[in-house]
């Protein structure tokens, strides 16, 4: 595109390729933005809350997913719209920076540029809107940290983390056990986590899992397993008190790095070039077995005659494990990487209490159990579940109560959930509004009419009327003062989340706003979109 001026000086632009594009300009431009950003909203909105619905996804491969995450189903559906893909971003920000409200985000920034809709049509400028929602999600935010409240844990007492975990998972697949999922995955991360630093590092937690069984027969690990097995089925199932080597050479001789042939042509050559071979695995089997090893890890395979004389020395050995499992492997046991024979050393050596192999139901399918170990920041999830779709979502579940409870030990401040929150910050917003005097005013109130979507979907999702119920509330929280008050999901007969024990965390609620209002300002600014057209001369 580029600027030009005709014979009286008024300028105009030629576009490269005018016929084969299409462009919208100003307010139909700015409207053709809000639909795309809405359609996607209205898909994640049944999926919110506690009742909210799966969504089934089919890749191009035939996979097939069933979840009611919102970063999972906006990565995985195939979103073509430009603004539709902003969302998909927004939706992927929240996840990487919180963890949780990846669907509330969403459905947020759909509301905001639904209520913006009506102000464009009054004339209002974008930019003043803008400011508006500006203006809103401070005066909400700041709400936000006036209705928080601070509760104190330590690693005897964590009872009010689990709390918070079960509210996250009472939207997912494993609800039904969701006490108990809560309180592995708190005890994963206080296990990993440095409260005086106030810092948890996920990395050392592993979520892994095996097809079969039941959802309740997940546990936590304190170690963690590797998804292989002893080289050599008459190698020892399990070991105790174990010194482990971690190789990253390979068990065979070396080999010359240009272009080689080699000619045998008699027996005694042959023979000379296999008793060569033999000598130099049995040297490396020597070398482990002088260091001290009890049981030898390696990235790398090796031949069944290698295999053979492991076993031959009792020496243990498993083969072909991947990188990252190896890294957790030398943080777990202390050990240290050695990429030489000629460097393994007594010092090297990782030590575990137990290294056993276990097995699953009447398949051949077995792992290793790694327990006992002396840094024992490295903990394992290990999931079970009927199919791979169930062990997927579950592994996706967990991970939003991994993070979750990580945001809590940053931050212990939360906010009640089920859409008290909301509905107290447009309370909040709604007389703030009542001091701003010009267009500002009319967007601020868009924006507290854009909150209460949120406890009105929550409301559908649950079967009841939604108008009926959030009007109720919010009249209580005027009456009473009391922003605890949310809709009753789960008809538990009161409405104060206080007593049902539904927690948000305050970052988490924090970064939710700020993110739909930046993702608003900026779809509300673009006025002409230049797009290639679908017409095919």
């Amino acid at each position: 595109m580029s600027l030009a001026f005709d014979e009286f000086g008024r300028p105009f632009i030629i576009l490269k390729e005018q016929e084969q594009k299409s462009r919208l300009k100003g307010i139909e431009a700015q409207k053709a933005n809000m639909l795309a950003a809405k359609s996607v909203a209205r898909i994640m909105r049944s999926s919110l809350g506690p009742k909210g619905m799966d969504k089934m996804l089919q890749s191009q491969d035939g996979d097939v997913t069933v979840t009611n995450d919102g970063a999972t189903i906006l990565e995985q559906m195939d979103v073509e719209n430009q603004i539709a893909k902003l969302m998909v971003e927004l939706s992927k920000s929240q996840d990487q920076e919180i963890g949780d409200g990846t669907t509330g985000v969403v459905v947020l920034a759909g509301a905001l540029l639904e209520k913006a809709e009506p102000l464009l049509d009054m004339g209002i400028h974008p930019l003043r809107i803008a400011e508006g929602y500006e203006m809103a999600c401070r005066v909400a935010i700041e709400n936000l940290e006036k209705i928080s409240s601070e509760f104190q844990f330590s690693m005897e007492d964590y009872e009010p983390l689990i709390q918070t975990c079960m509210t996250t998972l009472s939207s997912k697949i494993v609800g039904r056990c969701k006490r108990d999922m809560a309180e592995m995955c708190v005890k994963a991360v206080l296990g990993v986590a440095d409260l005086e630093r106030k810092d948890v590092n996920l990395d050392l937690i592993k979520v892994d899992g095996k097809v079969g069984g039941r959802l309740e027969d997940t546990r936590l690990v304190q170690g963690f397993i590797l998804d292989k097995d002893f080289s050599h089925p008459q190698m020892p199932r399990e070991l105790k008190d174990v010194k482990i080597a971690i190789l990253t050479c390979p068990f065979e001789p070396p080999k010359p790095k240009t272009k080689h042939k080699v000619d045998i042509d008699t027996v005694e050559k042959f023979e000379k070039l296999r008793d060569q071979e033999k000598e130099y695995f049995v040297d490396m089997v020597k070398k482990c077995k002088d260091s001290g090893a009890g049981l030898v890890i390696c990235q790398w395979g090796f031949d069944d005659e290698a295999n053979h004389l492991l076993m031959h020395h009792d020496m243990p050995a498993v083969r072909w494990v991947g990188g990252v499992e190896i890294e957790l492997l030398a943080v777990a046991t202390g050990a240290r990487i050695v990429p030489r024979f000629s460097e393994l050393s007594p010092d090297k050596l990782g030590f575990a209490k137990s290294v056993k192999e276990i097995n699953f139901g009447t398949t051949k399918e077995r792992m290793l159990l790694v327990e006992g170990c002396p840094n024992s920041n490295a903990v394992t999830l290990f999931v079970r579940g009927g199919n791979r779709m169930i062990l997927d979502e579950t592994k996706r579940s967990l991970h939003d109560a991994l993070c979750v409870a990580r945001n809590l030990v940053r931050d212990s401040h939360i906010v009640y959930g089920g859409g008290a929150a909301e509905i107290s910050c447009s309370l909040a917003v709604e007389q703030a509004s009542n001091s701003v005097v010009g267009e500002e005013h009319y967007a601020m109130r868009a924006f507290t009419e854009a909150l209460e979507v949120i406890p009105l979907a929550l409301a559908e999702n649950s079967g009841l009327s939604p108008i009926d119920c959030v009007t109720a509330v919010r009249k209580l929280q005027v009456t009473d003062s009391n922003p605890n008050l949310g809709i009753d999901c789960n008809e538990l007969g009161t409405n104060d989340m206080k007593e049902q024990n539904v927690f948000e965390t305050l970052i988490g609620k924090k970064q939710m706003y700020f993110l739909a209002t930046q993702l608003c300002k900026m779809i509300l600014k673009i006025d002409d979109v230049i797009s290639p057209s679908n017409f095919q001369g």
